[in-house]
């Protein structure tokens, strides 16, 4: 059973900068479409970064493009997010989510894996 943590969320000030990191257990991480996701009080599940497979190419909401990146880990078996230049419209609990097959790498439905969610809280 393919089971995703995340970890490296936080309280941070407007400017400043996080690291999320989504391990995976119980299958190797480059057989997935990774996905980071993130939830605002009152507002839907928006897509924020993907990462796509064999080839990594990589997908970026327009709000978070040039400041956020998505990459893999082939060590740790995970697909980090680095955040940069964070703004207090970035708050929110951030999911990663995974899938062997292909669709819109910004659609919730696509992902049959999830993790539990982090949250990162920027400040002004």
């Amino acid at each position: 059973q393919v089971q995703l943590v995340e970890s490296g969320g936080g309280s941070v000030q407007a400017g400043g900068s996080l690291r999320l990191s989504c391990v995976v257990s119980g299958d190797v991480a480059s057989n997935y479409h990774m996905a980071w996701f993130r939830q605002a009080p009152g507002r839907e599940r928006e897509g924020v970064a993907g990462i796509s497979r064999p080839y990594e190419w990589t997908y970026y909401a327009d709000s978070v493009k040039a400041r956020f990146t998505i990459s893999q880990d082939h060590k740790k078996n995970a697909a980090d997010l680095q955040m940069n230049s964070l703004e207090p419209e970035d708050t929110g609990v951030y999911y990663c989510a995974a899938s062997r097959n292909g669709g819109d790498w910004d659609r919730p439905g696509v992902y049959p894996y999830w993790g539990q969610g982090t949250q990162v809280l920027v400040s002004s």
